[in-house]
């Protein structure tokens, strides 16, 4: 029985982890809308807190958030997407 559902593809995830991972999208592409939103809402905060210099460190630590997660997704971490439906290949 055809639901509808695509499987999403470990590639994709992890393209959209390096390149615009600090937005969240590979979250949102794999379903996990909440870690996608505080990507994106930590995002800007740091960039608007970048005028104080405390942003350039959120920043930072945004970006080794992400690229750990591109990593996993690369590495077999991260095996399903957030439906628990399994990566594609």
């Amino acid at each position: 029985m055809d639901n509808g559902y695509k499987p999403k593809q470990k590639l994709v995830a992890g393209l959209l982890a390096l390149f615009v991972g600090m937005y969240g999208i590979h979250n949102f592409y794999l379903g996990y809308t909440t870690k996608g939103i505080i990507q994106v809402v930590g995002t800007f905060l740091s960039f608007i807190l970048c005028l104080v210099f405390i942003g350039y460190i959120f920043l930072f630590g945004i970006a080794i958030w992400v690229l750990v997660e591109a990593i996993m997704i690369f590495a077999g971490g991260i095996k399903v997407d957030g439906k628990g439906y399994p990566l594609v290949d």
